[in-house]
């Protein structure tokens, strides 16, 4: 069954959600997995492309989009995710009709208090079927 983990960031807005979800997907990658990264739309997809092509350490390659082209790390607002079914982070907000076929979900809680409501909506829906939850106060 997945596993769902809540990445819940300061109040105080110093971490955004796009650069900790550059983070996780470092992380992750770094460990051997397979990354899907959620996104809201076209303009987050294209943001969080160019955060992972600015690592300060590192450089993520990646594909963005519905694509052939396999790679480890695939960022997308549009469809299903290709063969990756390993981890996906969901930046967002909604949850999507595939995260089930995902190992672990990361859900990226946004710092300020009132865009927090969605995260609780998915907190309560994860928790209502069964799925192990996590959280943890960055």
């Amino acid at each position: 069954m997945t596993r769902v983990d809540f990445y819940i960031l300061p109040e105080d807005n110093r971490i955004s959600p796009l650069l900790y979800a550059a983070r996780l997907v470092e992380k992750a990658f770094r460990r051997g997995h397979q990354i899907y990264v959620h996104t809201l739309d076209e303009a987050q997809t294209r943001q969080l492309s160019d955060a992972l092509w600015q690592r300060p350490d590192s450089i993520l390659g990646h594909s963005c989009g519905q694509t052939t082209e396999h790679q480890p790390i695939q960022v997308s607002h549009q469809g299903e995710p290709g063969e990756h079914g390993d981890v996906m982070v969901n930046l967002a907000g909604t949850i999507p009709t595939f995260f089930s076929r995902f190992q672990r979900v990361a859900e990226i809680v946004p710092g300020k208090p009132e865009s927090r409501s969605q995260s609780r909506d998915n907190f309560r829906f994860y928790k209502e079927r069964g799925y192990a939850l996590k959280t943890h106060n960055i």
